[in-house]
């Protein structure tokens, strides 16, 4: 099962007018990364960065100029996410941004189907929050420290591993789909059968025959009320 961690800086917020100007994506095979990334700044053909926007990401118009525009990416971008399932933090902000390239290049919009919003995951498994990349890495352990801006294949590399973490573990990650592996990737599954055997006898008590009565003695003076009463009646009727 192929899986491509991404994430975009724009000119700021509004997809309608502003422009992708990084992509950054990581793709994983059976929850494992591959090594295999995808990484480019793209020209945003006039649209100036804004400054708060610049602030978050550190990306300034200088910093594009002589970059290709999203059309010279495109197909390596279409290639790359070829049949994989997209996962991205506030999934509907990155999808929104490239949805409107593709727009103004007539390609059709991502299948809502293929993408996964690890934020939204974040947020049923953790309803207190908070639940943003830099909390969710302090929550797992993942070093951030070199999270001083916003940048695309960094926070990628970062939500690779929160994405792991939020969907079981590094142990779950171990577990490899056996109808993936069968496919043709040249991994055999490992299937595991567990038995949890019975006692042919039950333990003895580690009470000794003197606390027993001493505790019956107690709860015969507690009265035929108490909880302990009708707790032991049907162990004394059998």
């Amino acid at each position: 099962m192929r899986e491509i961690i991404f994430d975009t800086e724009t000119t700021g917020l509004d997809n309608r007018e502003d422009r992708l100007i990084e992509i950054g994506c990581i793709e994983l095979d059976n929850r494992f990364p591959t090594g295999r990334t995808f990484h480019k700044y793209i020209n945003p053909q006039g649209r100036s960065v804004h400054p708060d926007a610049q602030e978050v990401h550190g990306i300034s118009n200088a910093d594009l100029e002589g970059k290709p525009i999203f059309s010279e990416i495109l197909q390596e971008f279409l290639d790359f996410i070829d049949g994989a399932k997209l996962v991205a933090h506030n999934a509907s902000f990155d999808i929104g941004f490239i949805n409107a390239e593709f727009a103004r290049l007539d390609v059709p919009p991502v299948d809502p189907g293929l993408v996964i919003d690890t934020l939204a995951l974040a947020r049923r498994k953790h309803p207190m929050g908070p639940n943003s990349l830099d909390a969710l890495c302090r929550r797992y352990g993942i070093d951030n420290s070199r999270r001083t801006k916003h940048g695309a294949l960094l926070d990628s590399e970062l939500l690779a591993e929160v994405y792991i973490e939020l969907i079981g573990g590094k142990q779950a990650a171990l577990v490899l789909d056996s109808a993936s592996s069968s496919a043709g990737n040249g991994r055999n599954a490992v299937e595991l059968d567990i038995v949890i055997a019975t006692r042919p006898e039950p333990l003895p008590s580690r009470l000794s025959e003197t606390e027993i009565a001493a505790h019956g003695k107690l709860v015969g003076e507690l009265g035929e009320k108490a909880i302990w009463a009708k707790l032991l009646a049907p162990a004394e009727a059998s």
